[in-house]
């Protein structure tokens, strides 16, 4: 008997150790950690490097409360991230997690608009579907059905604009138009809302768990850009599990050379290590608000110096061993892989992703590209056929949470090609046994 609750009483082995792109549980089995936990061990596990640096600052002080101490780590941390992000993003926030950087991102965006008198700007408009966070700030900016249901009646529902999932229209239209065309939705919303009243436009460069490593046409982030700067309205990149190397770059921004107003990330930063996230913000912003008399808004972790000294050291880990470099090749090799799957299983609808953010969607028709039927709950069955075979991989469903079975597959930015072929080789195995199992064609 367990005394933990989360969301199931689902159980799971009790894990032993791990090292590398592997775990152990207690009974000796070895898992390949094929989604790096939720996206979140990016330089893969038990980095000596890592735990070397933690250890050596709890030698030194474990906790020192901001606004009685600075802290060196916290220091050269900030310092790191101010010089990685865009042009401008000197100054950064401390988070402990990714739903703590985007609520942090949002509040920081408000005060900014009140401090200049512009009080009634205050809606954030973001993507459906989408997530951003479990608090219930940020649940407010999440369009996933199953999350968002129970907790309607206290929050404030923010406006929702389509994510540009160009995989599902099946039109002739180019990328390129498709990109404008669902970028273009965006300003008929600020018009519809009212330019006034809208404060943010909130997106993840990247998609990450509800619309499964979703990734624009290319057209769409400049004109996304463009249109933000022609209302006054402040862009906020959500990087929380794109950002620290996942996509081949430090922040998936630079793929398009865009530059946010506002950027949170969290997840790799402090790679399964320690909780870590970060909001890094504009001068210009952080400037207004601190002169009209500061930021109110601060957690009791905020710059912990054990955290600080590993998101440091991750980062660190990050260069010297070249991973970027790695989560392009393999990341070309694994989607490589997955298209060939993708040939194989004609139940596979789409594959898409960026660096070590990958994914695959299933359907019962890939030309109209309708769901398979959630009855059918693919999405689960999936994930324990490979998991019984030693894979982990994470699923969700990207039609609203409601249908659209959809797996992401992430493993750790060390990964080798060798170890590409046998998380490849693993899900060959596991799409079989499900194509069996529910009498889909293969």
């Amino acid at each position: 008997m367990s005394h933990l609750f989360y969301q199931t009483r689902d159980r799971r082995p009790l894990l032993d150790h791990a090292e590398g792109i592997y775990m152990w549980d207690v009974n000796g089995k070895r898992y390949i950690d094929g989604s790096s936990g939720a996206m979140v061990s990016n330089i893969g596990h038990s980095n000596s490097r890592v735990l070397e640096a933690m250890r050596a600052q709890m030698d030194k002080s474990t906790f020192g409360y901001r606004l009685h101490f600075e802290n060196e780590p916290a220091e050269k941390l900030a310092a790191k991230v101010a010089e990685l992000s865009p042009k401008g993003h000197d100054k950064v926030f401390f988070v402990s997690g990714g739903s703590e950087a985007v609520e942090s991102a949002v509040k920081l965006a408000r005060q900014y608009a009140w401090v200049k008198g512009e009080d009634s700007r205050w809606k954030v408009i973001s993507r459906s579907p989408s997530y951003h966070g479990a608090t219930l700030g940020a649940l407010a900016l999440t369009s996933y059905a199953p999350l968002n249901a129970p907790f309607l009646p206290m929050v404030t529902d923010m406006p929702k604009v389509p994510a540009p999932r160009c995989y599902l229209d099946r039109n002739n239209s180019s990328d390129a138009e498709c990109g404008l065309r669902y970028a273009d939705m965006l300003r008929d919303k600020i018009i519809e809302e009212g330019p006034d009243s809208v404060l943010a436009f909130i997106m993840e460069p990247v998609g990450g768990a509800s619309t499964g490593a979703l990734v624009a046409p290319d057209s769409y982030y400049g004109r996304i850009r463009d249109i933000c700067e022609e209302f006054g309205v402040l862009l906020i990149y959500d990087e929380v599990m794109t950002g620290v190397g996942r996509t081949g770059k430090f922040l998936a921004a630079e793929h398009w050379n865009i530059n946010p107003d506002i950027i949170a990330t969290a997840k790799g930063f402090g790679a399964g290590y320690i909780p870590l996230g970060a909001m890094t913000a504009q001068q210009h912003i952080v400037d207004v608000i601190l002169d009209a008399g500061g930021f109110q808004h601060g957690y009791t972790y905020a710059g912990n110096p054990i955290a600080c000294a590993a998101g440091l050291a991750v980062i660190d880990e990050i260069y010297r061993q070249g991973m970027m470099t790695n989560t392009i090749r393999s990341g070309d090799i694994l989607l490589s892989g997955l298209r060939f799957l993708m040939d194989k299983y004609p139940f596979i609808g789409d594959i898409r992703g960026k660096g070590l953010l990958t994914a695959f969607e299933l359907v019962s028709d890939r030309e109209t590209m309708a769901p398979l039927k959630p009855s059918l709950n693919a999405f689960s069955q999936l994930v324990e056929i490979a998991y019984k075979r030693g894979l982990i991989i994470y699923s969700r469903r990207s039609r609203g949470g409601l249908e659209g079975d959809h797996f992401l597959v992430c493993p750790p930015m060390i990964t080798t090609s060798e170890q590409i072929g046998n998380i490849l080789e693993i899900l060959d195995d596991s799409l079989a046994e499900l194509a069996a199992t529910l009498n889909l064609a293969g």
